[in-house]
């Protein structure tokens, strides 16, 4: 249940891949470095918030976490969650949803839940990935352009028609530095991959703004001197009256870090070969939410992007994880105080960037092959995300997906006579064949086929109003194709051999699989129906069913 990976990379452990994960965890660090103020500013925090979050939540991630490669932080997903508490709960809200967070992914982990994430439909994933970096992007608009709005609503209609109210305060120099970063930012890695291209934006936009003295808003203009010291340790004031408002927002928060960490979790397990465990990755993503809370700090989950580069840079063990998060702790204390002259133009353009490269576009694109049921899926997630509430988005998108799965598993299953005709065996003919066995015309056999559940139990009752109008002396259900049945499909069997028993037609069961026989045993049916009457042999369930009739 919980293994954290860091024990078991440690054995063979050599001085060659010890070299190898600290060179990878300095280069994630700096990659970090402006992702984590970006996604701070972003969420409508202090920068150094975001560093604390890297910082404290990612060292924990990879000290206790289930992927050997894994890097943990903030991340583009939770922009749009934590901007929405702040702006209803205040950051002390924010801290208690996260606190709530952290119990309930460990409680995930320990009830064994991390399976069960992965069963979430694609559609569903992609429809809310998609939807949460369109609702990114449109939150850059304004620093991008510079346009001068006091309060900027956080709903996205409302939003957008407050951009367009106040295009006319449109600042083109900060609309020239943002396009600078984003071109920087794209052709950078065509000359140095090792160097993050946000990175190198923000050094020569930092600098040609007060080279050029640009009128643009910075950091510093925004939220003033900000705290280059150690993250500060403080346990939030809970009430106990009002702690229930606080369960949404904190099951939205462990909801979507656990599938966003087990998500990057299942990439890095490609790229590296490895397989993770899924309950402690859980628990150690619990564990971070909460340190990070206390020490000041916003909701943390697996980075699929850092998680990458640290791969790509030779990073195998959770060491190189640890080492990112020293990283960002020694350039916090060293080089902070210069981070409130960087442009907020160029942190909405490192965002942009984000927001395009975790949109999933040609996914989404791709799902338009789909069937129609995935299709729409995927847009109602998608534009449900964009326009309300993520927690609905994955609320609806995961109904919707279960009814089309119901419709699916209904439309596989089929009930059906082994004979030729639609019907039942008529009693007009003498004897039916059927593979080559004579049937009597008093017998009659249907075989279900695909699983017995609720969806196709309708079927099952079309087929027993058949036998109501003209019921058989004999009746054989071959079984052999149901690998599972459940209560209603049991309900529904327990119908037919009410009817037989009422119309006196022997009921024979021909090949039943174990769990619809182990189903059956535990209501009682079995002894009811009578073990005689269960056959493994077609041909024998044929003569004994000639005999009966």
């Amino acid at each position: 249940m919980f293994k954290p990976k860091l024990f078991s990379t440690l054995k063979g452990y050599s001085k060659q891949q010890l070299l190898k994960d600290i060179t990878a965890g300095i280069i994630v660090g700096i990659i970090a470095l402006p992702l984590s103020i970006a996604l701070a500013i972003s969420s409508n925090v202090s920068p150094e918030k975001g560093l604390y979050t890297a910082i404290v939540a990612g060292f924990l991630i990879s000290f206790l976490g289930g992927s050997r490669v894994q890097i943990g932080g903030p991340t583009g997903a939770f922009v749009v969650i934590v901007y929405g508490i702040i702006s209803r709960y205040g950051y002390e809200g924010l801290v208690i949803s996260t606190l709530m967070a952290g119990i309930f992914l460990i409680l995930m982990g320990l009830l064994k839940l991390g399976n069960l994430i992965k069963f979430i439909p694609a559609p569903v994933i992609t429809g809310f990935t998609s939807g949460i970096a369109v609702v990114i992007f449109s939150g850059q608009i304004k620093d991008f352009l510079g346009l001068r709005i006091d309060n900027v609503p956080s709903e996205f209609l409302p939003k957008l028609a407050s951009y367009i109210s106040h295009i006319s305060t449109i600042n083109y120099q900060s609309v020239i530095i943002g396009a600078v970063s984003i071109v920087i930012i794209i052709l950078w890695p065509k000359i140095n991959r090792v160097i993050p291209g946000s990175l190198i934006a923000i050094i020569v936009t930092t600098i040609a703004s007060l080279m050029l003295k640009l009128d643009v808003e910075t950091i510093g203009s925004k939220f003033g001197e900000f705290s280059s010291q150690l993250p500060p340790f403080s346990i939030p004031n809970i009430d106990i009256n009002t702690i229930s408002q606080y369960i949404r927002p904190a099951f939205t928060i462990a909801i979507l870090a656990g599938i966003e960490s087990l998500l990057s979790a299942v990439v890095a397990d490609g790229m590296v070969g490895d397989k993770h465990c899924s309950n402690t990755e859980l628990i150690a993503q619990g564990t971070a939410n909460i340190a990070s809370a206390l020490f000041g700090g916003i909701p943390a989950t697996g980075a699929i992007a850092r998680t990458a580069a640290n791969v790509k840079n030779g990073g195998n063990s959770p060491i190189a994880g640890m080492v990112h998060s020293l990283t960002l702790l020694v350039i916090m204390l060293v080089f902070m105080p210069y981070a409130t002259l960087i442009p907020l133009s160029t942190l909405a353009a490192v965002l942009i960037v984000v927001a395009y490269n975790m949109s999933e576009w040609k996914a989404f694109v791709n799902f338009f092959k789909a069937p129609k049921s995935d299709i729409t899926v995927l847009l109602l997630t998608f534009f449900l995300t964009v326009i309300s509430d993520l927690v609905i988005a994955i609320e609806v998108g995961m109904v919707i997906a279960a009814f089309l799965f119901m419709k699916r598993m209904a439309d596989v299953t089929n009930v059906k006579s082994v004979s030729d005709k639609p019907e039942y065996i008529p009693r007009e003919a003498d004897s039916q064949a059927v593979n080559g066995k004579k049937i009597s015309k008093e017998v009659m056999v249907y075989e279900i086929n695909g699983p017995f559940f609720f969806g196709a139990a309708g079927k099952f009752v079309e087929v027993i109003e058949k036998i109501q109008q003209k019921p058989p002396k004999v009746m054989v259900l071959k079984m052999r194709n149901v690998p599972a049945i459940d209560a209603t499909g049991y309900s529904s069997l327990y119908e037919l051999y009410k009817r037989c028993r009422k119309n006196n037609t022997r009921l024979l069961l021909s090949n039943v699989q174990p769990q619809p026989m182990k189903v059956l045993e535990k209501y009682g049916f079995i002894e009811k129906l009578g073990r005689e009457n269960l056959c493994l042999d077609f041909s024998h369930d044929l003569l004994k069913a000639g005999q009966s009739a």
